[in-house]
């Protein structure tokens, strides 16, 4: 089966995230738990969230996938930035209790001039802190496009990452398709050769989901613009191979093109009459 969903909108409540997603016939989605480019949460609504768990589970949706916002980076320059990251990624792990067994995926976050590897540790630090034995969220690292000071671009410096986080176990990684063609690695002419990489460098064990977009920009240029399934210079025939690959079939994949409910609904129709069962 092919599991996969949209980025759904959180601002009607829990509940109405697993029925959009319903709508669309996806049967996962990923969502914000607060405000994308702010720190602001709403209060947690127990009713809601119980009932947001017992749909999925009427409706066997599989594991799905909370972003944390773009504002949280855990290895700025700046101490007060670093401690609100620490406290959002506290309080959004604080909620995903509630919903167990599903993902918190986040960006490394941003330099800003300091050298990488106190970037890198920076990361690790907010991760031995907040992460616990016997959590119920496993926590994804997101592969960067390389625009600006990203941290996260490469395979290495995600393995650094992981390398310095005792609770190794709690973390994974989570593709963009958009973000690893635009920093350079060639998934159009070389996935299976890029995989292998993967596979060398962090092992395909750590990686749980897969962020299904077109890119408006060449491989290599650093930008980071996604684009709709098949209008990019991914191709569908790229993301066809992708969701089909015997090694990336059973992830969960997440569509983050720039179209509207309808549009997703499109979208999944068109990936799911392409999945090999």
């Amino acid at each position: 089966m092919l599991n996969i969903g949209s980025h759904l909108s959180s601002a009607k409540g829990f509940l109405n995230l697993g029925k959009d997603a319903l709508k669309i016939d996806a049967n996962t989605f990923q969502f914000f738990l607060r405000n994308p480019r702010g720190t602001r949460a709403k209060a947690l609504n127990q009713e809601d969230i119980d009932s947001l768990r017992n749909f999925m589970m009427e409706h066997h949706f599989g594991p799905i996938v909370a972003h944390a916002p773009y504002t949280l980076n855990a290895c700025s320059s700046n101490a007060h930035t670093r401690e609100l990251a620490q406290e959002m990624f506290h309080d959004d792990l604080a909620i995903m209790k509630h919903l167990p067994g599903n993902y918190y995926n986040f960006h490394p976050g941003s330099h800003l001039g300091q050298d990488k590897d106190t970037a890198i540790s920076f990361i690790s630090s907010m991760l031995n802190k907040e992460l616990k034995p016997g959590q119920p969220t496993m926590v994804l690292l997101e592969t960067m496009a390389g625009k600006g000071t990203e941290i996260g671009r490469t395979f290495q410096e995600l393995r650094e990452i992981i390398d310095q986080v005792d609770l190794q176990e709690h973390i994974g990684i989570c593709f963009d398709a958009c973000h690893l063609s635009d920093f350079g690695y060639d998934i159009v002419h070389n996935l299976d050769g890029i995989l292998d990489e993967f596979d060398r460098i962090i092992g395909l064990g750590y990686l749980h989901a897969f962020h299904i977009n077109d890119s408006q920009n060449p491989p290599g240029s650093h930008k980071d613009r996604h684009a709709l399934i098949g209008n990019g210079y991914i191709g569908l025939e790229t993301i066809v191979q992708i969701i089909n690959h015997p090694l990336l079939r059973h992830l969960t994949f997440i569509l983050e093109t720039p179209a509207d409910l309808d549009g997703h609904a499109g979208e999944i129709r068109l990936l799911r009459s392409l999945f090999q069962d």
